[in-house]
């Protein structure tokens, strides 16, 4: 028997040490969060992705009554960036999440299995690794890749 262990590297930031870049982020994705629409779940998330080239695109979550129609905003964000920007890779992407009251959460959220998936997809398809940034009230996480996310993915060497 051989046993593996994979590890995350997880860098902890309060909202006064980041830098210029990384408060823009922050600010477009919780700005993002008032543009979802999440009526059923009444759990706002926004994102912001970071490119190559310098700009920024956001999304949010779009609910559904039929649930599975929905989308989450990390798969929205990636997916308007991929689209408007299809050679440029994804730099970073911050995602942060808040009630319906404007509450944001104080814990930084973490993205769904789908999201996880795409944004590892994302990830392959540019050859090169996407920080991740999750924001929450108490701090805030620094994730190199998004592989770290989901350490035992599903890709194309898979497809064998």
């Amino acid at each position: 028997m051989k046993e593996i262990i994979k590890s995350v590297h997880i860098t902890l930031k309060e909202e006064g040490e980041l830098n210029e870049v990384e408060q823009e982020l922050v600010a477009a994705a919780k700005e993002a969060t008032f543009r979802s629409y999440a009526p059923y779940s009444r759990f706002c998330v926004g994102a912001a992705a970071l490119l190559d080239n310098g700009e920024i695109v956001t999304g949010n979550n779009q609910e559904n009554c039929a649930y599975p129609s929905g989308l989450c905003a990390e798969r929205t964000t990636l997916f308007y960036a991929n689209s408007r920007y299809p050679d440029v890779p994804v730099r970073t992407l911050c995602i942060a999440a808040r009630d319906t009251s404007g509450s944001f959460t104080k814990e930084p959220i973490s993205p769904c299995g789908a999201c996880r998936q795409v944004m590892l997809e994302t990830e392959h398809r540019f050859g090169h690794p996407m920080q991740v940034m999750l924001f929450g009230t108490n701090g805030i996480y620094f994730i190199d890749s998004a592989q770290d996310l989901l350490p035992v993915g599903f890709d194309q060497d898979s497809l064998v």
